[in-house]
């Protein structure tokens, strides 16, 4: 699966880069003909507090899932937005076997 990340207004380091693609990488087991994926990285300010924003596009035969979150770490943003995703292939390959029963 190929992953592509995207930092809006800043440069994502390495470390950051390599946990995202450990966390997505494992979306694999639930569903494997996932196309590939979009992640965008940004910074909100609201007020004093800077929330870090994560939003992943799955593209998969047929449709495209997408799930966003925002926490105050990037990598609290990316585990929840790996969980949703997780779920989300679960249901989508679950209705895909239901239609071809």
């Amino acid at each position: 699966m190929k992953i592509h990340v995207e930092a809006v207004g800043f440069t994502a380091d390495d470390k950051l880069v390599e946990y995202i693609d450990k966390k997505l990488n494992k979306l694999d087991q639930f569903f494997d003909r996932i196309v590939d994926t979009r992640v965008v990285l940004k910074l909100e300010n609201s007020g004093q507090v800077k929330d870090k924003i994560v939003e992943a596009r799955v593209n998969v035969p047929g449709d495209t899932l997408i799930c966003k979150h925002s926490d105050k770490l990037f990598e609290s943003s990316v585990d929840s937005v790996a969980d949703n995703l997780k779920r989300q292939l679960i249901r989508f390959k679950e209705k895909k076997v239901r239609a071809h029963l």
